[in-house]
């Protein structure tokens, strides 16, 4: 991420609403690896188009999809459709998300 854009590191820089940054916070979570913010910062897909990305098990892919999906949903006020792998996770998120 070139200099004059290492603010989008931080959550607090993507215009999310206070409570949903308030629960990240909680959680630890304050800012993004370089990778997660240039895949947000790609072409056009804050605008709903599509992106691929691919990183290894708990790298942070998760909160990539989470803050596309929050602010599709915030912006435009439509549903949002998450799949995940597990009965046991869906649950997680759920209440997460919640």
């Amino acid at each position: 991420i070139p200099g004059d854009q290492a603010d989008k590191l931080l959550l607090a820089n993507w215009g999310l609403p206070k409570a949903v940054l308030e629960k990240y916070h909680s959680l630890g979570v304050v800012q993004m690896f370089e990778w997660q913010a240039e895949c947000l910062m790609l072409g056009q897909v804050l605008e709903g188009k599509n992106l691929v990305y691919s990183a290894p098990t708990s790298a942070g892919k998760t909160l990539v999809a989470e803050l596309l999906i929050l602010k599709r949903v915030l912006e435009t006020r439509k549903k949002a459709l998450l799949i995940l792998p597990f009965v046991s996770v869906a649950k997680e998120k759920k209440c997460y998300l919640q």
